[in-house]
């Protein structure tokens, strides 16, 4: 029978205690508690439940991260402004936003967002310093259903939406004013997105206010223009929640088509293709969601039925380190 070096080129370490940061498939014999071990994958990551908002609404909008989020906007029996403010455990109430709206293009973070347009479609643009919204200059093109990407209120992306129908628009906002670039290939509206100004992601979406089929594909940014990617979603959705990078982010929930039921699907993207995991506790759509760095670590918030619930997702999960037994 071959050896290990003899298969691998190399022989097995001996180390007197476990390497603090192995990498997947590495072996090494542990000389302290004789026994050989290896690293494996990652465990699964998970959803959990987190503090209940204190108005429960759909089609609202979000910044920030699991831990420090924003929530804004929305729909209950008309639109609303509200705004609150997540530390993790619990949701605060907060300023309102100057013009109750829903379906908006929010990024940013919990103490520096943007919240720009929304429906009815329109142009209003909205700063949050930490304690309050101030209007500023207004959208070029006015809609609602868009996406936005970035990390605080002074550098940002909006792109796709709906005005009388789906649009492939995209803006950047340098802190002062929106300036029209290159538009998205595919145009849509209540999509998912991550990463920032220069360097972001479009997926998923639909038509807005029609029945019809949702959309798979996956757009690239570089900050001039945008690529279709040859990989697609493994479920088309629309109004989902979404965060992270362009090389790391997560989409969830959703929709299959305006008017169907929501889902509890979730995907990761590794920067080549998506990849289906745990799904959200319960279905829904039209979600609040923040803006965190990569797909190990997101929020969703509100969401069809007016419902209060929110999930933090931390995943995937820690590596696992296993030992090699005879049996």
């Amino acid at each position: 029978m071959a050896s290990y070096k003899e298969i691998f080129g190399t022989n097995i370490e001996v180390l007197a205690s476990d390497p603090a940061n192995p990498v997947q498939g590495q072996v090494w014999y542990n000389s302290t508690s004789n026994v050989v071990k290896g690293q494996g994958a990652t465990t699964v990551g998970a959803w959990a439940t987190g503090g209940n908002m204190n108005t429960g609404r759909e089609q609202v909008a979000g910044s920030g991260t699991k831990d420090a989020s924003l929530a804004f906007g929305g729909y209950v029996t008309a639109n609303v402004g509200n705004t609150e403010s997540y530390n993790g455990a619990s949701w605060t109430e907060v300023n309102d936003l100057n013009s109750a709206t829903r379906s908006i293009g929010s990024f940013g973070s919990q103490t520096s967002a943007i919240a720009a347009g929304g429906n009815p479609p329109n142009a209003k643009n909205e700063s949050w310093n930490g304690t309050s919204w101030t209007e500023l200059a207004d959208l070029n093109t006015a809609r609602s259903a868009s996406k936005g990407v970035g990390a605080d209120n002074t550098l940002g992306l909006v792109y796709g939406g709906y005005t009388t129908t789906n649009v492939a628009v995209n803006e950047s906002w340098n802190g002062t004013s929106w300036t029209e670039l290159n538009d998205l290939n595919t145009a849509r509206a209540s999509l998912g997105g991550a990463g920032t100004a220069t360097a972001a992601l479009a997926f998923n979406g639909g038509p807005q206010a029609n029945v019809g089929p949702a959309i798979y594909n996956t757009e690239s940014w570089n900050g001039t223009s945008w690529t279709t990617l040859p990989a697609t979603t493994n479920t088309a959705a629309e109004g989902t929640g979404s965060n992270g990078s362009q090389t790391s982010a997560i989409v969830f929930g959703g929709s299959i088509y305006a008017g169907s039921g929501p889902n509890a699907r979730t995907e990761l993207w590794n920067g080549s293709a998506w990849t289906e995991t745990t799904d959200l506790s319960t279905g829904r759509s039209t979600l609040g969601s923040g803006s965190g760095g990569n797909n190990t670590s997101a929020i969703g918030f509100g969401g069809s039925g007016n419902t209060n619930a929110t999930e933090e997702w931390t995943g995937p999960g820690s590596p696992l380190t296993v030992t090699f037994t005879d049996s």
